[in-house]
């Protein structure tokens, strides 16, 4: 995987949990992101993809502190990467749940094997692909957790009932809030590793299938609580 780095400039908030108000009492990922794009100062600027944006907060949140800085550099290149392609939403569900499925908790790995059923088979919808057609990666991951693998079988094969639209909407969004999660409470050695791997990971999928449009301008003030 390439390095999805660029320099942050000096005498910016420091990356911690949560939202806070404004940045002298610290930022997030995305808050950062708002602040480097000359938005208004928000953990949901309309710089960054939605879905990625999601993973940006998760694995900000997620993270140790003391590996959390490392994503800083990562931050620039979530800004102005958007787009309505739909693929964007399902290969972003889709890596979430293939990180997950094989170092999740047992209880969680019948809900990540039918994740990853349900982000195929919406790609297949998209892409104009014969369902049920699996990628390597996928079919590693569910030979990974067979008892998984065939319960989410059995359970419907990742819900052929539900539209394009419906997964982008519902479906991809509580795939990445379950996903990343179960990646940083496994029990296993490296989590942060995962996650920083995750995340660049979801920043590529989003460079190959979304855009990029202009951010603000360095001429525009950063507004903070309503004021530049």
């Amino acid at each position: 995987m390439r390095n999805l780095t660029a320099r942050v400039p000096d005498l910016v908030p420091i990356l911690s949990r949560g939202k806070h108000r404004n940045p002298r009492k610290g930022a997030c990922f995305m808050e950062m992101a708002s602040y480097l794009a000359g938005e208004r100062w928000s953990d949901h600027p309309r710089c960054t993809h939605p879905l990625l944006a999601s993973v940006c907060r998760l694995v900000n949140d997620l993270t140790s502190d003391e590996h959390r800085a490392r994503l800083a550099a990562s931050i620039p290149c979530v800004i102005g990467l958007t787009g309505d392609d739909p693929r964007v939403d399902a290969r972003i569900a889709l890596r979430c749940a293939r990180a997950a499925l094989p170092i999740a908790a047992a209880e969680d790995q019948n809900v990540m094997a039918v994740a990853v059923l349900a982000s195929e088979r919406a790609l297949a919808e998209i892409e104009g692909r014969t369902h049920g057609a699996l990628e390597d990666a996928s079919r590693a991951a569910l030979a990974s957790a067979p008892l998984a693998a065939h319960w989410a079988r059995s359970f419907g094969g990742g819900g052929n009932d539900v539209s394009v639209d419906q997964f982008r909407r519902f479906a991809a969004p509580n795939i990445v809030r379950f996903a990343v999660p179960a990646v940083a409470k496994a029990c296993i050695h490296d989590p942060d590793d995962r996650l920083y791997d995750l995340l660049l990971g979801c920043i590529e999928d989003c460079e190959a299938f979304g855009g990029r449009r202009p951010a603000a301008t360095a001429a525009e003030p950063v507004l903070i609580d309503g004021k530049p």
